[in-house]
């Protein structure tokens, strides 16, 4: 009965398609994130990846799903040589402007892994904007060369202001953000999902989890756009702690709110501890500080040490979305429930099968790995 819903309510968003080219930019950005959304996909595929609230939950099994076909396939030399062909005509620039490692490098690598052609520039100063071309316009000219831009950008919205700009041209390729300021960063969200359904295989799934979040949440991108996915589960909850000045912003609560999802608030780590089933560890965003207030907090007691992994669910999970500093000890990785590295290997994968799956060539991933698993 509920799979015949899903499909119903699908139908009627495939009637009620949206365009970013039918609407203004003032219209758009004056809009919820949930709204946006819906100028972002087309037939449960993203025409642009740039908000977590474009994600429903069969999307995201989907694209799970399709991660772990291509993995498989991957692990033999046929497999590999084959994927690589599915994409070998295309050519996609990586349009970093802020640092990144691991975002850049599983970008890069998921193209590689398609036979995707990837450009670079990671250095602003590198590029025409040093003699005063707009960054729109510079953004506008790398559509012109290649057939996707994967960008990370410290300002806020700019990816999203691209994806519409570029909606009204002649040349509308796919956005993907790779970080927007202190609001997005969708993809890394979809990592984090994808490891959370692996680490509860066999435990129901993501449904009915609690899930703690630690540590700087009014800065952190990957917590907003993660909590937001986690809407699209059955009976999740989720916990807040962080020192005050830090603690999650009332516009995430307001979101959760009406999705119906519940969570608390506090400040007490070890007291959460025992409760979660996955602890979601971040660093302080120290970067985007004013005045160095960071300096002024105490954040020691929302590290995570040994002493700790008595308090921790056996068959919990452990996260976090690097880099790190001391919020992890290192004495810890060597505990099953330590899944970060996991996620960095994951966030390659799980961005092969978006990049697939926005180019709309996942059917044939699925039909080799139908006769691969056949043998």
């Amino acid at each position: 009965m509920k799979d015949a819903r899903e499909r119903e309510k699908a139908g009627k968003r495939f009637m009620e398609q949206k365009r970013l080219s039918d609407i203004g930019w003032g219209e758009f950005q004056k809009m919820g994130l949930t709204g946006k959304g819906e100028y972002l996909n087309h037939r449960q595929r993203p025409v642009h990846t740039l908000l977590a609230q474009q994600f429903d939950r069969p999307m995201l099994e989907r694209l799970c799903d399709l991660a772990t076909k291509i993995r498989t396939i991957a692990r033999t030399r046929g497999g590999m040589q084959f994927l690589q062909t599915l994409l070998s005509e295309k050519r996609a620039m990586l349009y970093f402007a802020q640092p990144s490692t691991r975002t850049f490098l599983s970008f890069y690598t998921a193209c590689q892994t398609l036979g995707v052609k990837p450009a670079e520039v990671r250095d602003t100063t590198t590029s025409s904007e040093v003699k005063g071309e707009s960054p729109e316009d510079t953004v506008r000219t790398f559509s012109s060369f290649v057939d996707m831009i994967i960008m990370r950008h410290p300002v806020g919205g700019f990816a999203e202001r691209i994806a519409w700009l570029l909606s009204h041209t002649d040349r509308e390729v796919p956005v993907l953000n790779a970080g927007s300021g202190k609001d997005q960063h969708p993809t890394q969200a979809l990592l984090d999902i994808y490891t959370l359904q692996q680490g509860f295989d066999g435990r129901g799934g993501i449904d009915g989890k609690t899930v703690l979040f630690v540590g700087d949440l009014a800065r952190g991108r990957t917590v907003r756009s993660l909590a937001w996915l986690l809407t699209c589960y059955e009976g999740v909850r989720a916990l807040f702690v962080a020192p005050e000045p830090l603690q999650i912003r009332e516009d995430v609560l307001r979101q959760l709110d009406r999705a119906g999802m519940p969570y608390e608030i506090g400040t007490d780590f070890e007291r959460f501890i025992p409760e979660a089933d996955a602890i979601y560890m971040t660093r302080i965003q120290d970067e985007w500080d004013v005045s160095d207030e960071s300096k002024t907090l105490n954040v020691e007691k929302y590290f995570f040490t040994r002493d700790h992994l008595p308090m921790l669910k056996r068959d919990a999970i452990l996260m976090h979305p690097l880099p790190r500093r001391r919020e992890i000890d290192a004495e810890v990785d060597a505990d099953p429930r330590a899944y970060y590295w996991r996620q960095v290997r994951n966030g390659m994968w799980i961005r092969t099968a978006l990049i697939l799956l926005t180019f709309q060539r996942e059917a044939e991933v699925d039909r080799y790995y139908e006769d691969l698993t056949r043998e």
